[in-house]
């Protein structure tokens, strides 16, 4: 097997608060276990991003919630764009919820995240 013939994306990790407060400006996708917010940025690779707040539980909860984030995130890697970071925001019912929900749930968020105003057909007055 060739190295990189058969790898997903890389992504980039946020680290800085100004990351995620710049991605906080953007746009919001709202889903059971999770809110994804994203905007445009200027580095190459995606970048990608984890917060869970303390009131969601105790720290193990809470670390398992952004791992699961994180898997999940690992398996729509090929969804996310180019000079483009997002962040995950957890939520507690990503830990009950199924783990293919989380994907679906991703996947879709990604996708209203970078629909084009107004390409649902509805219009609002």
């Amino acid at each position: 097997m060739t190295a990189g013939a058969d790898r997903t994306p890389e992504l980039r990790r946020l680290t800085k608060r100004a990351q995620f407060l710049n991605a906080a400006r953007g746009k919001r996708a709202g889903r059971t276990a999770f809110t994804l917010q994203g905007i445009a940025a200027t580095e190459a690779a995606p970048g990608l991003g984890f917060t869970v707040i303390k009131k969601t539980g105790n720290s193990p909860e809470r670390n398992r919630i952004r791992r699961r984030l994180r898997e999940a995130a690992r398996a729509c890697a090929t969804a996310f764009r180019p000079q483009h970071d997002y962040v995950l925001v957890g939520r507690r019912e990503a830990l009950s919820r199924k783990f293919t929900d989380i994907i679906a749930d991703l996947n879709s968020a990604l996708r209203k995240l970078h629909a084009e105003p107004g390409a649902s057909g509805t219009t609002r007055p």
